[in-house]
């Protein structure tokens, strides 16, 4: 905390500022490291291991409460009874102090800074209207004070000074406001090594829960009825089963064909659609965990696909496929990458009516605060803001064919400097590691859509044969990211699903349905000719 409050500081030296107004929630719980207990006004508790963050709505372990950072103390606004004594000491120890979480006692405080002359930093698209309107009262009363003061200074030289009080005013206003994005918005997106370690393994965990789950689906479904709302409450219960398991990051979305075309669905029980072997299902879901967040979407068929459904969803892969692969320069906004991901619907008439990627936080929020600090990945040509190293985005390309299917595959990606033969005018490229390693299910695709690269890409992603460069922790199944060597993020992009997930599943269905998924699309092909 004394790390990030100490950059922090330096962030607002350098644009003038005395004191940073922080009031959206997954500023306040990544700045301090603090996050709420699943209830939803629970107790605060320390954040352990990586130290985590990010924030949209989705998933948010957040609790009530807003701060302000000057250049000697800072000052958390909360419920005191939700600070545990370990808390306490926590902030105590990064030099924080406590107060209750009421706007009036903010006000105040407020209020005394800008009267002693001190400059405030607000970030008006992260305020609510009435902390900014305090903002600005504060400011206009110690404007008002300096054009009393100007006025009379004049009236004692025998001007009449209201000329000289409203030019007093005005500058007073411009002296006394900085207004501006907030640094913590990319200061969160960015990720240190810990944070990235963290959300690394939680991605392997939740992993094997969906092996798990699919397993189960895919013996289930022809056995007996299986709701949609039914199949989130399975998965649920699997996640629960998972070492550091918190909560879900979002509300799972299980939606069976139509419903699967409504692009947030949430299946109520008394009300879903049953998953038949007639069947396209699409299931986006993630969790929280101790060490980071995961979301995922995969796209599949209980029973056979039709031709137009393999159509859209290989054009689908094939966009995940590109935007995967993409080496691209330093200070490229996401709406440059959006296309890449579009571009196979492009050619067939299709398109989804979505942003392609968003950031996601590690340990706190689902959608991550990248959606504020770049946009994430969208076609939003105003979303100027340049994807940096050490964000985390989804690739989540998508079709939606309104009455009839939805498709969307979806892996998380953290972004990396690449290692390119040439560097162009001095520049420095990024490109994408992995976090997501769940199949991507062969009877959905039309092989003959797919380049030889993709082939390979999907095969590699899924092969049951590690790289030699790997590391033998990572081959004997004890994965810390940590044991790997420091040339790792040239390595990552080549691990294998079948690879890294495996050797956590004991044998079983689960782990007999793992390597079945992750064979070579060669063999999957001679199996369905097999079969027909």
């Amino acid at each position: 905390v004394q790390d990030k409050l100490t950059a922090l500081r330096v962030e607002m030296e350098a644009n003038s500022a005395d004191l940073l107004m922080v009031t959206a929630l997954d500023q306040v719980a990544w700045l301090f490291n603090v996050r709420a207990a699943a209830d939803p006004v629970g107790a605060l508790g320390e954040e352990g291991g990586a130290g985590g963050e990010e924030g949209g709505e989705r998933g948010a372990k957040v609790a009530l409460a807003f701060a302000l950072v000057e250049k000697e103390k800072a000052t958390l606004y909360v419920d005191p009874s939700k600070v545990t004594p370990e808390v306490g000491a926590h902030l105590a120890e990064a030099g924080v102090g406590t107060a209750p979480y009421l706007f009036d006692r903010l006000s105040k405080d407020l209020h005394a800074v800008v009267k002693t002359g001190g400059r405030v930093w607000l970030d008006k698209e992260a305020v609510s209207v009435a902390v900014e309107n305090a903002a600005t009262s504060a400011v206009e009363a110690a404007a008002a004070s300096d054009a009393a003061k100007a006025r009379a200074k004049v009236r004692r030289k025998g001007g009449k000074g209201a000329h000289a009080a409203d030019e007093a005013r005005s500058d007073a206003r411009q002296k006394k406001l900085v207004e501006g994005t907030s640094p913590l918005a990319m200061d969160k997106a960015v990720k240190n090594q810990a944070e990235l370690a963290g959300m690394r393994e939680a991605h392997l965990r939740d992993s094997v829960a969906l092996a798990s789950f699919f397993s189960w689906l895919e013996k289930e479904v022809p056995l007996r009825s299986v709701s949609e709302a039914q199949a989130g409450d399975v998965l649920l219960g699997m996640r629960g089963d998972l070492e550091g398991f918190i909560e879900p990051s979002f509300p799972t979305i299980a939606g069976a064909n139509a419903n699967a075309a409504i692009i947030h669905y949430r299946a109520a029980h008394d009300t879903c659609k049953e998953i038949s072997t007639d069947t396209l299902l699409l299931l986006d879901s993630g969790g929280q965990f101790d060490c980071g967040t995961t979301d995922v979407t995969r796209t599949v068929h209980l029973g056979e696909p039709s031709p137009r459904q393999k159509d859209c969803f290989t054009r689908v892969l094939k966009g995940h496929i590109a935007l995967d692969q993409m080496v691209f320069p330093q200070g490229t906004p996401g709406f440059v990458l959006d296309g890449f991901a579009r571009q196979s619907l492009w050619q067939a008439g299709l398109d989804y009516r979505h942003g392609t990627g968003h950031g996601v936080g590690a340990a706190l929020n689902g959608i991550g605060g990248e959606g504020r600090a770049g946009k994430g990945i969208s076609p939003r040509f105003g979303n100027t803001t340049p994807i940096r190293a050490g964000m985390v985005v989804s690739n989540e390309p998508g079709y939606y064919e309104d009455g009839a299917f939805g498709i969307r595959i979806e892996n998380l990606l953290a972004v990396h400097e690449a290692d390119t033969e040439n560097r162009f005018g001095g520049m420095d490229f990024l490109r994408f590691e992995r976090l997501t390693f769940v199949p991507i299910q062969a009877k959905m695709i039309a092989m003959e859509l797919l380049t030889e690269s993709e082939l390979k890409w999907l095969d590699d992603y899924h092969a049951q044969a590690a790289p030699a460069e790997v590391s033998p922790p990572v081959r004997e199944g004890r994965l810390i990211f940590s044991y790997l060597p420091d040339c790792l993020e040239f390595i990552l992009p080549a691990i294998t699903v079948w690879e890294l997930v495996s050797p956590r599943m004991e044998e079983g269905a689960p782990r007999t349905w793992l390597e079945q998924n992750t064979r070579p699309l060669a063999e999957h092909a001679k199996m369905l000719e097999t079969a027909k």
